[in-house]
């Protein structure tokens, strides 16, 4: 089960499932079948525009969103898929804040359901810094297949590292 690492939280019987999969070769066929194209957004103007409407449907009471982009660094350095950072400086007599959210780049190519899944995680960090229930209801609240799409990405990046890209 080593080869599963990504999936080693969930209960034995989903990671056999996924592993059954794997061992048949056909983890590539039912990720295509569950999502059978990628997202379209590859400019960072177009992901700052995906993650503003995202933000502006459900946290519209949440401090700005100033920068939104690919980090080719993310998946290698910190093991993530992307991260928030909320940075508060002193300019003049004010103070000015600044959220920011970096999105591994190995999703350029991913399916739009993961991104979303990612940019809605990142989001709930506004308002919910630790990964409680408040912040995971949140999530629901925003993405009601939440929890689905998370397994589901953990099984994309099983794929990607055993066998490559999927499109």
């Amino acid at each position: 089960m080593s080869r599963l690492q990504y999936l080693s939280a969930y209960p034995a019987q989903i990671q056999q499932q996924a592993l059954e999969l794997v061992e048949q070769d056909r983890l590539g066929d039912w990720l295509l079948q569950r999502h059978p194209q990628p997202h379209q957004l590859r400019s960072e103007k177009a992901l700052y525009e995906y993650a503003m409407a995202l933000k502006n449907r459900y946290l519209r009471k949440t401090p700005p969103l100033n920068k939104v982009c690919w980090d080719n660094k993310l998946h290698v350095i910190r093991n993530a898929l992307g991260t928030h950072s909320y940075v508060s400086r002193v300019q003049g007599g004010r103070l000015k804040s600044s959220n920011e959210i970096r999105v591994a780049t190995l999703f350029r190519s991913a399916p739009e359901a993961f991104l979303r899944m990612i940019l809605v995680h990142e989001l709930a960090h506004f308002k919910e810094k630790e990964h409680n229930k408040a912040f995971y209801q949140l999530c629901c609240h925003m993405e009601p297949d939440y929890h689905q799409l998370e397994l589901e990405l953990r099984l994309y990046l099983t794929q990607l590292e055993l066998n490559g890209p999927i499109y």
